[in-house]
């Protein structure tokens, strides 16, 4: 296997990288263990240092990493500058705040004293996505860097440009060899380092097929692990909501990324009042979004990841429109060259096409219309999966009730779903299991240690 720099906007071949050999494998893992043995040992002050580094590189060369990732896996260049500042942002919070978030915890005993302590556990393992290339891997490694712990990534075969230059990034920054290890290798050798003792844990972003490959190893092996996988996030949309804020946030919560996002907006719920108006307006909202080159700051909508991920839309897309889903716009892909798909809006979706439930990882939206706020749950919350979701509605408290209600890990009132360093990132049900972001993230790969001390020995 191979890993290939493909520009999707024109699908040019641009470099390529060679895997390396399992026992180069065995010998990384070999090299992350014995770097555990003295990172673990470092003052968070020496670790802040490498990850304050880590977080002013990228800012002082955002351009540079914002054009790999456009190169790589078609971002557009606006969003994939904001991408590197928001990394540094999260390399900023952990850096500052790891000591706090980690400190000993005291538990209240009768006649003792006694605190948690939260140890390090060793080398981790992370198999990172193509579509946030720099921000995934940043979050699953920088609080596992500052916890005490090593890393090593197994990431997208399509960035392979982007996860060797965050690789150079830390060393350059000063991260002693060993603790941050970029392994481009094929997904069979995935199972082998999983498996191998001297790794402890293993952290995956990704759809729910490697989820469930990946989990499984772990749990046969009895390795922690941490799985953030795909979503369906409801978009519910009341009828006291204000539809020109709304239908502006809803372009923007289902077209950022050019649709492939996690936690992108991707089933509308409209109370019928709204319905048509809402269609009506942003039907006319998606028409106007200009594809184009990613690299040009007037581009809307770019490609997408590679032609295979097109082609792959486009066929679940079609099999829709047979079943006798409603296209209000778009429905296939443009006339050009690159992996391009129109932007897209579905109707008329009923709960026996496969479509209902299923995530579309791309510029398409499913319009659902209900009769009123009940109904709106009951829809919210009948799918497999369980990220994110907003409501929409002038009401604060009608919304936190709803959001109560709604069986996710994220709720948003009046804004799409989305990241921020200090908030906890994580779903239910097929969406995963496990947090990452906020204090709560670097929790995960720790020993939570009980230190328990008696007063006295008098009886």
């Amino acid at each position: 296997m191979s890993y290939k720099t493909i520009n999707p906007a024109t699908n040019e071949e641009i470099k390529s990288f060679d895997s390396i050999s399992k026992e180069e494998v065995l010998e990384k893992i070999g090299l992350a263990h014995e770097a555990f043995g003295s990172w673990r040992q470092t003052s968070f002050d020496e670790r802040k240092k490498v990850i304050l580094a880590y977080a002013k590189q990228l800012r002082e060369r955002t351009d540079e990493f914002a054009k790999l990732i456009t190169l790589e896996m078609g971002k557009r260049i606006e969003e994939a500058r904001y991408e590197i500042t928001f990394c540094a942002e999260i390399a900023e919070f952990y850096a500052n705040g790891a000591e706090e978030f980690l400190a000993d915890e005291p538990v209240e005993v009768e006649d003792a004293e006694a605190y948690i302590q939260y140890a390090p556990i060793g080398v981790l393992m992370g198999v990172m996505p193509w579509n946030f290339p720099f921000y995934q891997v940043t979050r699953y490694a920088t609080p596992n860097i500052m916890a005490g712990n090593t890393v090593m990534v197994r990431h997208a075969s399509c960035v392979p440009q982007c996860a060797k230059a965050i690789e150079d990034l830390f060393a350059e920054c000063g991260l002693p060899s060993g603790v941050y290890t970029n392994l481009f290798i094929p997904t069979e050798f995935v199972d082998t380092i999983i498996e191998d003792d001297r790794v402890q844990g293993v952290s995956l972003t990704g759809s729910e097929r490697a989820g469930q490959a990946v989990a499984g190893t772990a749990g046969r092996n009895l390795k922690r692990s941490v799985m953030e996988l795909g979503g369906n996030d409801a978009f519910i949309v009341l009828e006291d909501a204000d539809l020109d804020d709304v239908v502006e946030k809803a372009i923007k919560g289902r077209m950022v990324n050019t649709g492939q996002s996690c936690v992108a907006a991707k089933r509308f719920i409209v109370v019928e009042p709204l319905a048509d108006e809402f269609i009506k307006r942003f039907k006319t909202g998606v028409e106007q979004l200009k594809l184009g080159d990613p690299m040009d700051e007037d581009t809307d909508l770019g490609p997408l990841s590679t032609e295979g991920a097109a082609e792959d839309l486009n066929e679940k897309v079609q099999r829709a429109i047979d079943a006798g889903v409603t296209v209000v716009t778009g429905g296939g892909r443009p006339d050009r060259d690159g992996a391009f798909f129109n932007p897209t809006i579905l109707t008329d979706i009923s709960p026996d096409v496969a479509t209902y439930d299923t995530e579309l990882f791309g510029p398409v939206a499913s319009v659902y219309r209900v009769k009123d706020e009940e109904e709106a749950i009951q829809l919210a919350n009948d799918s497999s999966y369980g990220l994110g979701g907003s409501v929409y509605t002038k009401d604060i408290e009608r919304g936190r009730r709803i959001a109560e209600q709604i069986d996710t890990g994220m709720v948003f009132i009046n804004q799409p779903t989305n990241s921020q360093a200090e908030l906890p990132f994580g779903g239910t049900k097929n969406s995963g299991y496990g947090r990452e972001l906020s204090p709560l993230g670097i929790r995960e790969f720790v020993n939570k240690k009980l230190i328990h001390t008696m007063e006295s020995f008098a009886h």
